[in-house]
């Protein structure tokens, strides 16, 4: 079958359905006739597919269609990453459609419920998502212009996945300068980035960039080799490091560890070069335009140094959350929630409109990992908007002015998760999902106790299982947003003799 031909779609084993550019005439429509012109030029036979939002059973693949001509894949992972982890894509080239595959299904389902209220645009024109027939995307790479979703059960990479979780990342064309916040702001959109080295070899800007896990390294490989950072310039060359860990001695502008913000800074500051922000234009083909939560002109401001990138305490990573249920949200339970991704200083609901709130986070790479991961995400039935704000530092009341409780300064809570230098949560972060991982049980509590502990949260248990010291135990709810509010309701919760329980998302199912 060539290239641009039609492109076979594995339904179900020996199904002969195929895609055609004939499908899908109206935006509503949910049957349709497509003609099957198959490579040998036999007769076309009609056939009828059923691929609308109704009739397609919830899968971490979504079909969407209507996409302008020229769309990048990258146009279309953006589209994905607030909800979660983006592990494949196969665009219909000539067709204005793509399969887009995330990495679970509870983040697909985010997806469709979030654009379902709230029309997705690409280049300002509407585009149509749904779940698709297939449970995975296997894409054979050699064919770029077309490839085969299938409903196999094999793994969607072609090769085993790297075992580095480096990646050596070289820029070329570079007419404006990059600077290691720039990389780390657009590679964290993959997954946690814990250290970044950034060095000039043969005359060529070169970084390496290491993440928690090799598959958070080979996704944004895949997504990221070849593109543009800004307008038709600075293009990313990548490949795996044969180093499995970068080792960081100062905070600065050439390396940075995440994880150690103790570092001293050694021979320089971070520094933002103002001249980044004339690069800036509105064409989409470039990554700050498509891949950045921040828009051109926020990126603008912060290329100038007006919002500081920087990892250090303090500096703007303030976050803007909407559409939160006010009857139901407080300063606690934000402080909860977003302290999963990052260290909450203080907390403001807003006093006018108490759907929404001003979250500071410790620094902008946390703000960051707490957009991405929770953008989209149903707290108390609502789907909470995340977004960065352009205020620097939540303002707390004057002495002697009750706000209502509205405000609340954390900044020296004992619950905060990341504030020990190299602390193992920094390689546990991960999006919300069903399932929790439990830590500091004692030893006296069983499985029944807290299969009702956990359901008194208003969910349902679906599975648990104790490791093997039962001072953990993974529990897995019949939702994410189950799963979020019981993270919100117990952790933390006193077990008695000072056993305080922790809970966090965990990667595993049962």
């Amino acid at each position: 079958m060539d290239g641009i031909g039609d492109v076979a779609v594995g339904v179900k084993r020996g199904s002969d359905e195929l895609l055609s550019s004939g499908m899908y005439n109206s935006p509503s429509s949910g049957l349709s006739s497509i003609s099957d012109a198959t490579s040998n030029g036999s007769d076309s036979k009609k056939l009828r597919v059923e691929e609308r939002v109704g009739d397609a059973p919830p899968s971490r693949v979504l079909h969407i269609r209507k996409l302008p001509n020229d769309v990048s894949d990258t146009e279309i992972i953006a589209l994905g990453l607030p909800f979660g982890k983006v592990t494949n894509i196969l665009t219909l080239k000539g067709k204005n459609q793509a399969f887009l595959e995330l990495s679970t299904e509870e983040a697909a389902m985010t997806m469709v419920n979030y654009y379902s209220a709230v029309t997705p645009h690409v280049r300002s024109m509407p585009v149509y998502i749904q779940y698709s027939n297939h449970k995975e995307l296997k894409t054979d790479n050699s064919n770029q212009s077309g490839g085969t979703p299938t409903s196999g059960s094999n793994s969607s990479n072609g090769g085993g996945a790297p075992s580095s979780p480096v990646l050596r990342i070289i820029i070329d064309n570079m007419f404006y300068p990059v600077t290691l916040d720039v990389l780390q702001q657009i590679f964290s959109k993959f997954g946690t980035v814990m250290k970044i080295i950034t060095f000039t070899k043969n005359n060529q800007f070169q970084a390496l960039l290491q993440f928690n896990d090799p598959t958070n390294a080979q996704q944004a490989k895949g997504a990221l080799d070849g593109q543009n950072i800004y307008n038709s310039c600075c293009t990313l060359r990548i490949d795996y490091s044969k180093l499995v860990n970068l080792n960081v001695k100062y905070n600065n502008d050439k390396s940075r560890d995440y994880t150690r913000p103790d570092l001293p800074a050694g021979d320089g500051q971070p520094s933002l070069d103002p001249s980044m922000a004339a690069a800036l234009g509105k064409d989409s083909s470039s990554l700050l335009g498509a891949l950045s939560p921040l828009s051109a002109a926020a990126a603008a401001a912060a290329a100038a140094g007006r919002v500081a990138l920087s990892g250090h305490t303090g500096s703007g990573g303030v976050l803007l959350v909407s559409n939160l249920n006010e009857e139901m949200v407080t300063p606690h339970s934000l402080f909860t929630l977003f302290g999963v991704y990052g260290d909450v200083q203080r907390v403001k609901i807003l006093f006018n409109k108490k759907d929404s709130a001003l979250i500071q986070m410790a620094d902008m790479n946390q703000a960051q990992l707490a957009m991405s991961h929770l953008n989209g995400q149903k707290m108390y039935s609502k789907i909470i908007r995340v977004t960065m704000s352009k205020h620097q530092t939540v303002q707390l009341p004057r002495d002697g002015l009750d706000d209502q409780g509205l405000t609340k300064d954390f900044t020296n809570s004992p619950l905060h998760r990341f504030k020990k230098p190299g602390s193992k949560n920094f390689q546990n972060i991960f999006p919300p999902s069903g399932t929790l991982h439990l830590s500091n049980i004692p030893q006296d509590m069983n499985e029944e106790d807290l299969r009702v502990l956990f359901s008194n949260s208003g969910g349902t248990v679906k599975a648990f299982k104790f490791f093997q010291d039962h001072k953990m135990a993974l529990i897995q709810m019949t939702t994410v947003e189950e799963a979020i509010q019981c993270l919100i309701d117990l952790h933390n919760y006193n077990m008695g003799n000072n056993h305080h329980l922790k809970v966090s998302f965990s990667k595993s199912t049962i």
